[in-house]
């Protein structure tokens, strides 16, 4: 048994104690047999329980520095082969993406990014960041986007508390790079979100839709 798969179980086991479902909509999209950079939104924790039921095989993330230091946490996800970028710091942010790059050709992996760079509760896409465009733009693999659905129907992150909920993942169908160029990366970026953000506003479910009683455990978190 590997690591990565005591780690998965251990993640995704979390699931029944909050009471939370996934339902995965294309899963197969993501297992192709060539390089990829996967995007998909990022809205909290809860995100790796839903990763950890999507993730395909020869599948590396990539994860802002300050997650490293968030306790057990930022220990599962070093411990899980997950490569932190210091965003503070460009030069050390391209270097690591150049190196993600060579391996992801080199080694035929595919790449798992947050392109919103950070948390997002609220209710939206915010804009994105450019590196995981650049990324694939230069190595020419194509761009899988996966869609989480709106955790607000049952998780309201200022309080912190919970109703059981189900998640709706959405895997979009691949956008090919080969014969973009960088100058391409701004149009690439808007596809994407434009895409993303149809789909997250169409599966995302207010507090009633998913069965919640009125009250500060259902509402939606601003």
């Amino acid at each position: 048994v590997s690591l990565f798969s005591i780690i998965s179980w251990f993640v995704r086991s979390f699931k029944y104690v909050f009471g939370i479902r996934f339902e995965i909509k294309g899963r197969q999209k993501l297992e192709v047999d060539h390089p990829c950079v996967i995007i998909s939104n990022h809205q909290s924790i809860l995100d790796m329980m839903g990763l950890m039921e999507a993730l395909p095989q020869r599948c590396v993330q990539i994860a802002k520095r300050e997650l490293l230091f968030m306790g057990p946490v930022g220990l599962i996800m070093y411990l899980g082969g997950v490569f932190f970028i210091n965003r503070q710091r460009s030069r050390t942010a391209m270097t690591v993406m150049a190196e993600v790059g060579q391996r992801m050709v080199r080694d035929n992996l595919k790449v798992w990014i947050y392109p919103e760079g950070t948390r997002n509760d609220n209710g939206d896409l915010l804009p994105f960041k450019k590196g995981a465009f650049y990324l694939a733009i230069q190595t020419q693999v194509p761009v899988i986007p996966v869609v989480y659905s709106s955790f607000s129907s049952f998780y309201n992150q200022k309080a912190k508390l919970f109703t059981a909920g189900t998640i709706k993942v959405e895997v979009l169908d691949a956008i090919p790079t080969s014969g973009l160029t960088v100058a391409d990366v701004p149009k690439l970026m808007d596809t994407c979100h434009q895409a993303m953000r149809t789909t997250f506003l169409r599966i995302s479910k207010t507090p009633q839709e998913n069965g919640a009683t009125a009250g500060p455990a259902s509402q939606p978190t601003r």
